[in-house]
């Protein structure tokens, strides 16, 4: 038995009983799903309205709750991690450099000795030690690790949270970023986008009855109605309504002000016979009616976040492909994308489907180039773990995906996207810089010491004033203010 306001725990079948779930844990839907008897249910949906008695169809570790914490740790194995540069180089730079100091040092004298009969020991291991000096790989040592810690440290102060150094280099290799839709590039929260009256009705008349007869209901479209008539200065006095019934599934029949109202989707005007005009729009739909004369339709749907648009712009000026994945509704998904300029879609996605469809765009990415998802729910966990770079919202998103998440985004702002990876590409330029100046700098003096030329003052230029150059480079990865 489950009463409104409970988790389901297990998966099953609603035996008796009508109510609606919230799934947004689950599919990220905003809309709540109406189940009755004989329909399938999912753990970890919440029970909004009516008690339903469940006969349960699987094992708690068969339940869809548990195969989401399953999946979480299946694909955060088979993630892969690239190895940083300097712990490769360090592998064969540093035995090289010291043989060839001892070849110096040693070889060098015999060899000397076997040609002029002279083996000049002191000179070749003055020789050896300016060699070895230079060669001293401080400045790859220092400045590169420092260069990440300072991009780090740069992106946290922009309100970019990012795990450890690998993903600032994964994240400057991003071509694909694929987005959440709920609570990820729109509110999350349902509003009154459009008022459509019947003739003869007015836009604030018919959303005053609907108010009005809602009024009594907990449920998320109904807060939205009373929200958008205290919005528009309406008067919502629940001394005016009487009578209130609510059709699970449906909607709502009051009296509002001694009149018979009715409040709900198409199957409520179905059921009580009156004739009304289908309306198309994405959405949720609240067709409102009295007596047996349609009055008019008003749409709900998910606001868009204000600056949601202009990350999809930012991400492609930097050539970045945009892709959204969403439980919703096709209809509700096509807006959300055809308003953003989203390349592809899709919807109605279960976590496990989510998972599936990211290992496909991953596939199909060319060698090198990396892909991002940005989510924010519990749904979102799986294939947070299973993209190149997960990026979770940090405000107001779940637990399980902030933990899923490689990076967090502090505001909840999707334009943060865009910024955070000008940032990972000024922090791998400036390795880059760092990398070719050290090793170009190092290799010349290297040469110059073997033959002689250089001296113990050039020696400690190479390691110490290289050093400190590149250390001062490494610093302005801090500075991200106007990346």
């Amino acid at each position: 038995m489950v009463r409104p306001g409970e988790k389901i725990p297990i998966d099953g079948i609603v035996r008796e009983g009508q109510s609606s779930l919230d799934t947004t844990a689950l599919t990220g839907e905003s809309v709540p799903r109406d189940v009755e008897e004989g329909m399938q249910v999912v753990s970890g949906c919440i029970n909004l309205s009516g008690t339903l008695k469940i006969e349960t169809t699987k094992e708690f570790g068969e339940s869809t709750a548990s195969k989401i914490l399953e999946m979480v740790e299946n694909a955060g194995a088979r993630k892969s991690r690239s190895e940083h540069f300097i712990s490769r180089f360090a592998r064969v730079y540093t035995p090289v450099v010291c043989g060839l100091a001892l070849l110096l040092a040693v070889g060098a004298p015999l060899v000397s000795l076997a040609v002029s009969g002279e083996a000049h020991a002191a000179q070749w291991v003055y020789r050896a030690l300016t060699f070895l000096v230079i060669s001293c790989p401080c400045a790859l040592v220092i400045s590169i690790p420092l260069s990440f810690f300072a991009g780090i440290g740069g992106a946290s102060n922009a309100g970019v949270l990012v795990k450890g150094s690998v993903f600032l280099e994964e994240l400057s290799r991003v071509r694909t970023m694929v987005f959440d839709k709920t609570g990820t590039l729109t509110e999350g929260v349902f509003e009154v986008t459009q008022i459509i009256p019947a003739e003869g009705m007015s836009e604030t008349k018919l959303l005053e009855l609907a108010a009005l007869a809602e009024s009594y209901s907990n449920h998320p479209i109904s807060i939205s109605l009373r929200k958008a008539a205290g919005s528009a200065g309406l008067e919502m006095k629940t001394g005016r309504v009487a009578d209130v019934q609510e059709e699970s599934g449906h909607g709502v029949r009051a009296f509002v002000d001694g009149v018979p109202v009715a409040a709900g989707n198409a199957g409520l005007m179905e059921a009580l016979h009156i004739e009304y005009e289908k309306c198309d729009l994405p959405g949720t739909i609240v067709y409102v009616a009295s007596g047996s004369e349609y009055l008019g339709c008003i749409v709900i749907s998910d606001k868009l976040k204000k600056t949601s648009a202009a990350a999809i712009r930012a991400l492609g000026d930097l050539n970045v492909r945009t892709v959204m994945l969403t439980g919703d509704r096709r209809s509700a998904a096509e807006q959300t994308a055809g308003e953003l300029g989203i390349s592809s879609f899709y919807a109605e996605l279960l976590p496990g489907d989510k998972v599936d469809q990211m290992e496909k765009l991953i596939r199909e990415q060319s060698s090198g180039a990396k892909t991002a998802f940005v989510g924010d729910g519990i749904n979102d966990a799986p294939v947070l773990s299973r993209a190149d770079v997960g990026i979770a919202m940090g405000a107001l998103g779940s637990d399980a995906a902030i933990e899923a998440a490689d990076v967090v985004l502090m505001d909840d702002d999707p334009l943060k996207c865009s910024k955070a990876i000008r940032i990972a590409k000024k922090v791998m330029r400036i390795v880059y810089e760092n990398i070719w100046f050290a090793i170009g700098v190092k290799v010349l003096c290297l040469i110059l010491g073997a033959a002689g030329i250089a001296n113990m003052w050039a020696a400690i230029f190479a390691d110490v004033g290289v050093m400190v150059i590149a250390v001062l480079n490494a610093i302005r990865a801090l500075y991200v203010k106007n990346v």
